[in-house]
């Protein structure tokens, strides 16, 4: 039947309960009410399902919330709410929803149940209230909701009925460490599911993701297509949760953070992969107890704690500056999945707040050491106009805080444990101002952890995938600035260049899905053994080794130093020599400058292995040569203009760029920025539209700028300003 947006009853009971407790904007409002509109005229299905599409820790649940509500008045009986595999977030989906109809459970107009405590007694009276049934994407839970469907309370079969598939990602199944097993059961559920639906009347089906790549991932035996283009799979519908203002996300700590000066380029401090190693299994020998408070060993985790307890009691100093009450404040270390690591993080843990109160009682110099690194760390990127407390207010603060125990140390790696922990409204109960949790996957399955200003990181990055990787940024949300100035994000340089890629695959595909140009179509490609681009299936690449082209996208090598100086001098010639003969056959030029001229592509790649060839990579930077060969190969051959097989090669000399950033201390990644309208980047914006450029920057490399007093190249490829949005995988899944 078909109805219009306008015959959308828009007051009745639910909706208006629920919109005046949530305050729901005009633009959450719309979304509501297109979505419901779309559910009662377009036909949905577990296999072509209604859409809605959101961001992690964005609100999702609160706006599908607010679609049932809106249903249950347009005529909608019963929701089954289909969580991920995890007790604790079905409990906490099973809290939330009883918390939010708070008013019309109480008025005896609805009721919420959990489909493993669903009783079995049921009387009509309650069977004609609206109805919510909670359960886990699991063959047991979905077995017992058919029996009360069809045998213990067949009515409900007969009713219109809406299925609400929270966090519904293929991928979040298919790419688990058991892949075949969980392909398996994932037919298995959805089997279910489409059985359910042929034997009830009146059914609708809302899937609710923030992985825009699922969209992307196409069936198990769908081939290849030879255009390599591949668009979403089109839901019947999609629609978008509104961002609202105090969302902070990947652009807050992969996007603002490289702008130098910003609050966000101090959130992330690096950790060694050493430190990790010490982290995964008790080991005495290599964790001193007297050294744990100075040792360069575990700075990373002794900084991180510190610097917790330092920023909870700079924002409770706010609080009560502003007559507001205090809060508490939640930190997350999430390393492995072992319990005996979790076991082992908690002593160090405990042992490194035994020594701080130990140093505290003793006058030692260090405990106050380490607050006024903390404090000038965190006062680095304060709130313009808040309140900041001055330093001995601060260190008074802490010491209070330390002598009241406000630091509580907790393990949560079961269901067990999470359940234990989860508080009336769902969330994970922080019981004192400071609380550090320390666990593994059982917190990256969608648990809320509220005020989160901590998160220590060490997953595997070969191992995780897209959407993993987005459940674990647990420090996305709604957030105040003011939580954000003192939060901190650390992990090592691998992991935080795995994650910075993928939010950059996540924004691409997003974007893409979103204007909706050219069916928001992505080509899918990878590099073959020989260097060769091929089309790739969404299904087969391997995420964690992924990179997202786009117009104009910069690629430049970062965080290196050169070879020695007596080694560098007879490359660097060589380079020269190469240079100076490609200028000297050049014939094309941009406007009158003759460092910047049309060239074969082929002959950039060989510069690239000329450069490669000086530079040495730190640990936990990489600079793959391969990847950008087959790169700027695919990139020039790509139009079929004059330019095919072309690169524009810009050469700046003389420059003297540092080593570092003095801001942040982290590698400059920037060589190609120079001052004004006429820099190089801007010059290669203008010109790379049909094939791409490649900048040389020849620095000068003084020592007192941190290199080894040799001059050295610096490379930057930049992709045309006419390619589409294109995802490259280096490694592909077997």
């Amino acid at each position: 039947m078909q109805i219009q947006l306008d015959q959308l009853k828009l007051t009745g009971t639910f909706y208006n309960s629920l919109k005046s407790k949530n305050n729901y904007d005009l633009d959450t409002q719309k979304t509501i009410n297109n979505t419901v509109r779309k559910l009662m005229e377009v036909s949905t299905t577990s296999n072509k399902p209604g859409m809605l599409l959101g961001k992690i820790q964005s609100g999702k649940t609160r706006t599908f919330i607010g679609i049932m509500s809106l249903a249950f008045d347009n005529g909608y009986d019963l929701v089954i709410v289909l969580t991920k595999n995890s007790n604790a977030l079905t409990k906490q989906t099973y809290e939330r929803l009883e918390n939010e109809f708070e008013e019309v459970i109480e008025n005896d107009e609805m009721a919420v149940y959990d489909i493993m405590f669903m009783p079995g007694n049921l009387r009509n009276y309650e069977l004609n209230k609206k109805m919510v049934i909670v359960l886990k994407k699991e063959k047991k839970n979905m077995e017992r909701l058919e029996k009360a469907l069809f045998n213990t309370y067949p009515m409900l079969s007969e009713r219109k009925i809406l299925f609400v598939d929270d966090e519904a990602d293929f991928a979040s199944v298919a790419y688990e460490n058991n892949k075949e097993k969980n392909i398996i059961d994932l037919k298995v559920i959805a089997g279910q599911i489409d059985h359910l639906r042929t034997e009830i009347r009146d059914t609708s089906y809302l899937q609710v993701t923030a992985t825009p790549y699922s969209l992307y991932l196409q069936p198990e035996d769908m081939t290849v297509n030879e255009h390599k283009f591949y668009q979403p799979k089109r839901p019947a519908f999609t629609e978008l949760v509104p961002v609202h203002d105090k969302y902070v996300g990947g652009e807050m700590y992969f996007e603002k953070s490289q702008i130098e000066g910003h609050m966000a380029s101090f959130l992330y401090h690096e950790i060694d992969e050493n430190e990790l190693d010490i982290l995964k299994k008790s080991d005495k020998r290599r964790v001193k107890s007297e050294t744990l408070l100075t040792s360069n060993r575990y700075e990373g985790i002794r900084s991180a704690l510190v610097n917790f307890i330092v920023g909870g009691c700079i924002r409770n100093l706010q609080r009560v500056e502003n007559g507001e009450k205090q809060d508490k404040y939640a930190f997350i270390m999430h390393t492995m999945t072992s319990k005996i690591a979790h076991q082992w993080q908690e002593d160090i843990v405990l042992e490194i707040e035994a020594k701080l109160v130990e140093a505290m009682n003793n006058n030692d110099p260090i405990f106050q050491e380490l607050l006024e690194t903390a404090y000038e760390d965190i006062s680095r990127s304060q709130v313009e106009g808040a309140y900041f407390p001055e330093f001995e207010e601060l260190f008074n603060k802490v010491c209070e805080s330390l002598v009241q125990q406000e630091l509580l140390i907790e393990v949560v790696n079961s269901e067990k444990d999470v359940n234990n922990l989860l508080d009336k409204s769902g969330q994970l109960k922080l019981r004192t101002p400071l609380n550090i949790f320390i666990g593994g996957q059982i917190l990256d399955r969608g648990i809320t952890i509220g005020n989160l200003i901590g998160f220590y990181y060490g997953r595997n990055p070969q191992k995780f995938q897209q959407d993993t990787v987005l459940q674990h940024s647990r420090m996305y949300g709604a957030r105040p600035l003011e939580d954000v100035a003192v939060t901190r994000f650390y992990t090592t340089q691998k992991i935080y260049n795995v994650m910075h890629r993928m939010h950059e695959f996540d924004t691409e595909l997003r974007n893409a899905f979103e204007k909706g140009a050219n069916d928001g179509e992505v080509v899918f490609i990878q590099k073959d053994p020989e260097n060769q681009i091929l089309p790739c299936s969404p299904n087969k690449i391997m995420l964690s080794s992924v990179n997202m082209l786009k117009p104009f996208k910069r690629l430049v090598p970062v965080g290196f130093n050169t070879l020695s100086k007596t080694k560098m001098e007879p490359k660097i010639k060589k380079i020269d020599a190469q240079v100076a003969s490609l200028l000297a056959d050049a014939t094309e030029f941009h406007e009158n400058d003759k460092l910047c001229f049309l060239t074969d592509m082929s002959k950039c790649i060989t510069l690239l292995g000329e450069i490669y060839e000086t530079l040495v990579m730190e640990e936990g930077y990489e600079w793959d040569l391969d990847m950008y060969k087959s790169l700027i190969n695919y990139m020039s051959k790509e139009n079929k203009t004059r330019f095919n097989g072309k690169a524009w090669l810009i050469i700046r000399e003389n420059r003297d760029i540092a080593r570092f950033r003095r801001s942040t201390g982290r590698f400059e990644d920037a060589p190609d920025t120079a001052s004004g309208a006429k820099n190089e980047l801007n010059i290669a914006k203008s010109i790379a539209y049909d094939c791409p450029a490649l900048i040389l920057t020849k620095q000068q490399g003084n020592e007192e700028k941190g290199w080894r007093g040799t001059p050295f190249y610096w490379p930057v490829l930049v992709a045309p300003g006419n390619t589409v949005p294109t995802v490259f995988a280096n490694r592909s899944i077997k």
